[in-house]
Order: structure tokens, then sequence, then C-alpha cells
């Protein structure tokens, strides 16, 4: 079969590789689609797991099964999580599911833009069977939908105001139902922050990009009792520097949001069915499994795109 394999920021290859054999609790899935992640095309965070079949966002359907398997059947469409929890230790049993050991030692084999993947037994406690009604290209953004889900519910947020330094994204996100959008590159982003909300500032501030300054430039948007989300890590050798006494005293939370658990692939999945969030509305563009690298360019440009998937026939 053949696979998408990264061993350097640069130097992503398509290669051939083994196709896996299931043993008797696990499954064997044919890809259909899968996204390229904002991790995918973080060099730190590739450079930290390469080499590595890019990939963890697939959607498929089962063409093999193990002996013991019986939940699922040869022909059912499937969203697939790299990553499921035991669901019984103490992490679990809080809902922190990303802090569980099993969900950080789970995985697929050997990836997600590859013709086939093993499921393991693990891993089948966080795969989904797909509604007729959704497509493998809405299956396949399942897991990012996931990760902004969790994200969204522990930020708790209300009115939106969207800053990004691309024009066109900024007009998606109107398009999308924001209440306003700031470009940093044209004007002052919190003084413009501040003449929206009458001096208040945000109540809630999501930062997506992995870089400290503007995790750092984050806390300054914040009003008094707002919320800071990290939603991306920074590079591990990075320091961020902070001002406790403004935090404390202006009550101001710094919330941390790594992935996502089974509760939120189940919310997204719902919300994809519902029609809230399809592929048709954010999958910008498709590329064949040998074009993947130019995928990968796109989305590491970050500037008309809002997601990327590998389509597979």
């Amino acid at each position: 079969m053949k696979v998408a394999k990264i061993y350097d920021f640069e130097d992503l290859r398509i290669e051939d590789a083994e196709r896996p054999q299931p043993g008797p609790r696990d499954i064997l899935v044919q890809v259909k689609a899968s996204g390229i992640c904002s991790g995918d095309v973080t060099p730190w965070y590739i450079k930290r797991k390469a080499p590595i079949v890019l990939g963890h966002e697939p959607a498929g359907v089962v063409v093999e099964i193990g002996d013991e398997v019986t939940n699922f059947a040869v022909g059912d469409r499937v969203f697939v999580h790299h990553h499921a929890p035991c669901f019984t230790c103490r992490y679990c049993e809080r809902g922190e599911f990303v802090q569980c050991k099993t969900w950080k030692a789970s995985k697929i084999v050997p990836g997600g833009i590859s013709e086939y993947f093993l499921v393991p037994e693990t891993n089948l406690g966080d795969t989904l069977k797909l509604p007729d009604t959704v497509s493998f290209e809405d299956g396949a953004l399942v897991e990012p939908a996931a990760c902004s889900v969790k994200a969204v519910r522990k930020a708790r947020v209300g009115q939106v105001i969207c800053a990004d330094l691309v024009d066109w994204r900024c007009e998606k996100a109107l398009e999308f139902g924001a209440d306003a959008v700031i470009n940093p590159t044209r004007e002052d982003l919190v003084e413009r922050l501040a003449e929206l909300t009458d001096g208040a500032l945000a109540d809630v501030v999501i930062v997506g990009p992995a870089v400290t300054k503007v995790m750092e430039l984050g806390v300054k948007c914040a009003g008094k009792g707002g919320v800071v989300l990290i939603f991306m890590g920074s590079p591990p050798e990075d320091m961020m520097t902070i001002n406790p006494f403004h935090l404390y005293f202006n009550e101001i939370d710094l919330v941390m949001s790594y992935s996502c658990g089974p509760d939120d692939t189940r919310e997204a999945l719902r919300l994809i069915e519902s029609g809230v969030l399809t592929a048709e509305k954010l999958v910008t563009h498709r590329y064949e499994l040998n074009d993947t690298y130019e995928g990968f360019k796109k989305m590491a440009e970050a500037r008309d795109v809002l997601k990327a998937q590998i389509i597979f026939p």
C-alpha cells in the first residue's frame, strides 16, 4: 500500500508499506478521506515526531475485522480517533482523557494518510460509525471539529470577534457568522478590540498560533474576569512571559485545550450530522495521495485555505 511519510518538515515522501494485518480484536480500515492538521504543518511538532506517516484525521470503510470483534462489521463507514482512553483511570473519571496513559500511548497504524490503517482494540473505544447522511469528507472533520468543541466548551465562548493576518480568512470568519474581524497588520489589535467592546476587551480569548508572543498578546486582549485559552502548544524550549499581578487582580483564567476526547468526538459528529459543520463549508482544498506535499504546503502557508484533505478513490 502507499503512505505519506514525513522525515523532516520539507521532506515528505510517498512510499510503499506493508498492509497491516488485524489481530483478533482489531479492525482494518480503507481510507477514503484524511485531513491535514495545523499540527502537521508546525515545524517543531513534526521534527519531534518524524519519521512518521502523516495524518490523524481519517475516515474510511472497514474492510477486515478480527475474529473477536463484535461491534463493527466489514462495510461499516467510520471515523477513527488516533487516540483513545482507558475510561477507568482517575483522569478519565474526571473527563481529562488526554492525560490518560492509555490515551497517550494509543495510535492508529501506520497513520491517517495511507491507503489502509489498522485500528487496535484500544482505539475502537473512540471509533464512530458514520450516519448515511455524513460523507467521508465530513467524517474526516470529526477530529479537528472535536478539538474545537472542547476548546469552546472550556472557554465558554459568546459573542465572536476574530483576528487574522490574512484578509481572505477574515472574510471567511464573517461569512461563518463572526460579529467583527480585525487584521492586526493594519490596526492595533488591543485598541480595536477595546473600541468594539466599549473598553471591556474580550471575555474569552482563544489563541490559535503556536507562538508565545501571540499568546502574550492574547492575555492583553482579555478583560476583567476573562478567559485566555491556548489552543496549540509552543516549542518546548519557548518561554512565555506573564504578569501574575495582572492575572490575579483582574481574575483572568489561563486555560489550555489539548486535542480532544470521546465526549468531544461524539458531539462533533452530532454537529456535523446536523449540518452545523460540513466539508462543503470548510474543506477548501482537496488532493490525491500523490499530491500530499502540495496540500501540506498549502496548509503551511495558511492563507487562502481553511482545511485541506487527501481524498482516496
